[in-house]
């Protein structure tokens, strides 16, 4: 893992389709803004795993039949 340090505004790019800019740093956290194509999914860590969970708890559900 690469660990950067950032002030407010300065960006971080990764490839050259990525950019990671630092909006705002407050007392419990900071805020990022990601610019990346259409096409690649931007997506938090929490709500991936959430949606992760809810696909396997969907496929462990038996289908009933009439």
């Amino acid at each position: 893992m690469l660990v950067l340090s950032r002030k407010v505004g300065e960006r971080i790019l990764i490839g050259d389709n990525i950019s990671v800019t630092v909006v705002r740093i407050t007392g419990g956290g900071v805020r990022i803004g990601v610019e990346a194509p259409p096409e690649m999914v931007v997506v938090r860590q929490e709500l991936k795993d959430e949606m992760e969970q809810r696909e396997a708890a969907a496929r462990s559900v038996p289908e009933s039949h009439p």
